[in-house]
């Protein structure tokens, strides 16, 4: 009879160039940098450049990525109406679930697969997930994003990073 395992013990899923996981020592990497670095020495568009790319960005990569979140922070009135209408309390994680879902109702390019299609979807996407969490009134992260991001409903340019 197979033994068998629980969960995903010793499952393989696939293997991954972006992100590897040593449980037995507790080390999470990205792209081969443990995260508690990247925590502590860089900024969230660095991180999102990095997982995306495969490098950390030089200092003109980095101001493009910048400005293009910025760019990408407002969101649709409609989901605007959405959050405000959602009943208190709900956890966070079910907030984001619910945005993210709603906007792709609002994407132009749902339905297009395209390398390049969604590439830009996910700069709108990275780019409104911080205006989505900052509408979360209860939580201390969401007082952080407020710092940055003002008036949660119209975003503002600063980076959502830790680093000046």
């Amino acid at each position: 009879m197979p033994e068998v395992k629980l969960g995903l013990q010793d499952v393989v899923i696939a293997n991954s160039d972006i992100c590897s996981i040593d449980g037995q020592r507790g080390v999470l990497t990205y792209r081969g940098y443990d995260i508690k670095d990247l925590a502590e020495h860089s900024t969230f568009e660095e991180v999102v450049y990095l997982l995306w790319h495969g490098h950390l960005p030089r200092r003109a990569e980095l101001d493009e990525l910048t400005r293009h979140l910025v760019e990408n922070r407002p969101i649709a009135p409609e989901i605007i109406d959405l959050l405000k209408r959602l009943p208190p309390p709900q956890h966070p994680m079910e907030t984001l679930r619910t945005t993210v879902s709603a906007l792709s109702l609002y994407d132009p390019e749902a339905e297009d697969m395209s390398v390049e299609a969604n590439q830009r979807k996910a700069l709108r996407l990275t780019g409104q997930i911080g205006t989505i969490a900052a509408q979360d009134t209860d939580t201390a992260q969401a007082l952080i994003l407020r710092e940055h991001v003002l008036d949660p409903m119209v975003p503002g340019p600063e980076s959502l990073g830790g680093r000046d």
